[in-house]
């Protein structure tokens, strides 16, 4: 879909020091800290902002929120000094444009994707995850990756949904997105990452690029 030369790793859902040290060990580009409360996943600003203190300069660093008011997203910001911004519930793309940084906007897929509907959003990337009634994100589900297969998208696709070690090289091969973003497949419990799963997954990625 994308012709890009690697396919960058995105570990979300981080929660504790350990795991963030794993994962930037391991390889990955990214670490996502979920800051809605509604989440399994859910970090507070204090224990977000320490862990990325003492990360590497170059990771990229991301806080998730799901419609939440956008001076609740600057304080986090402040607070943390993420990188980035992903918007996983039902912003519209003026609330996207104000955010003062640059946004990643979730897209959850069912049937299908509107390539129209995605280039109105002023974001930097779109993070295609499965569509759920009742989740934003983590149900460990994947959706039929060939809906995207072809499709000509206007922005850079992260891709997630369901991903694992064991099938996060067919799903690059089809989709061949800029990033893949990984939580609830390389965990223990949610919350807790398995490190073997962690390492696997990010070997997955790297042995096929």
């Amino acid at each position: 879909m994308q012709n890009l030369s690697r396919t960058r790793i995105k570990i979300c859902g981080i929660t504790n020091m350990e795991d963030a040290e794993a994962a930037v060990g391991f390889g990955a580009d990214a670490l996502g800290f979920i800051f809605y409360k509604g989440s399994k996943r859910y970090v507070d600003p204090e224990t977000a902002g320490g862990i990325i203190s003492t990360l590497p300069p170059f990771l990229t660093t991301v806080g998730v929120f799901v419609n939440q008011d956008l001076n609740e997203i600057r304080e986090i910001m402040g607070k943390t000094g993420i990188n980035a911004v992903q918007l996983h519930g039902d912003e519209d793309p003026q609330f996207c444009n104000s955010v003062p940084t640059k946004v990643i906007k979730v897209f959850r897929v069912k049937d299908t994707l509107d390539p129209g509907k995605v280039a109105q959003y002023p974001v930097q990337a779109i993070l295609l995850d499965t569509y759920s009634d009742d989740e934003y994100g983590g149900t460990g589900r994947s959706f039929d990756w060939t809906i995207i297969e072809d499709m000509r998208l206007p922005k850079k696709v992260i891709l997630s949904g369901g991903l694992t070690p064991d099938n996060v090289s067919e799903a690059v091969r089809i989709v061949n997105p800029y990033a893949v973003d990984v939580s609830s497949g390389v965990e223990a419990e949610p919350g807790k990452k398995d490190h073997q799963k962690l390492k696997n997954f990010i070997e997955a990625i790297n042995n096929g690029n």
